[in-house]
């Protein structure tokens, strides 16, 4: 299996360390990431800059690729032009954070997950629910487990899976739901700051905001210690209200 292994967290991350160590049990892992962290990004792609792809060593031997751009960047150049065959699989992470409710929007994680998919490979993004003092042991080997049941089962064209995995000991986690995205959000708040020079700067900051969920939302699904396991696609029509919107009979001349 070739496995094209990407992030947001930047090439040097920790998380996508512990998959490519996992994942290189299972085939050929190709590594093309960021060269710096790209979080919240969103689908962003580099079109005023130039992209520079270089080869990148750990431990005295090659590790990856990396590109000073974002994580659809790195896909687009991975499957299109640094890697003469095609991957079997994109998988993205693993995110230092999950990837939960409205922030799959921001999400760099899901993004390169979805390019994936744009160009017609089956894609997974993948995120650990806490952002300090992360062990990414269970996700890495769950990841490497549902890489070779979708290479069993395949994806439908145009579907990636976003995977939120407790930050919990695997004896902990009561098992895998399959969920619908979430309302949750991040209410945003803005701190005025001054730098040394006594110029004026914003930081934006925030807090989790649980809105009332049913069973099947991925932030339920975590929040109960389960595994979460969404399926997303980049086809944002809302079918649901063509018809209501048929029936306004918009003309020219109104």
């Amino acid at each position: 299996m070739k496995i094209l292994l990407t992030n947001d967290d930047g090439i040097n991350s920790l998380g996508i360390y512990a998959l490519y160590q996992e994942l290189k049990k299972i085939g050929q892992v190709s590594i093309v990431a960021p060269e710096t962290e790209q979080s919240a990004v969103g689908h962003a792609i580099t079109l005023s800059n130039p992209l520079r792809v270089r080869e990148i060593y750990r431990d005295g031997s090659f590790y990856g690729y990396s590109v000073n751009g974002t994580p659809a960047d790195c896909v687009k150049l991975g499957a299109l032009v640094i890697f003469k065959e095609p991957p079997d699989i994109v998988v993205s992470g693993i995110n230092l954070g999950p990837n939960l409710g409205i922030d799959i929007i921001y999400s760099g994680t899901v993004s390169a997950a979805t390019e994936g998919t744009v160009l017609g490979f089956p894609s997974l993004a993948i995120s650990l629910g806490t952002r300090r003092d992360p062990d990414y042991s269970f996700a890495a080997a769950f990841t490497k487990g549902l890489c070779l049941k979708v290479k069993e089962k395949g994806l439908p064209p145009g579907i990636l899976l976003n995977v939120n995995i407790p930050a919990i000991s695997c004896a902990e986690i009561k098992g895998v739901k399959i969920s619908r995205q979430g309302k949750s959000r991040f209410k945003d708040t803005f701190e005025k700051r001054r730098d040394p020079r006594g110029n004026v700067y914003y930081w934006l900051t925030g807090e989790i905001v649980r809105e009332e969920e049913n069973e099947e939302a991925d932030t339920k699904a975590v929040d109960g210690n389960y595994v979460s396991i969404t399926p997303l696609h980049f086809d944002l029509t809302s079918y649901l209200s063509i018809r209501g919107l048929k029936e306004w009979d918009i003309s020219l001349k109104d």
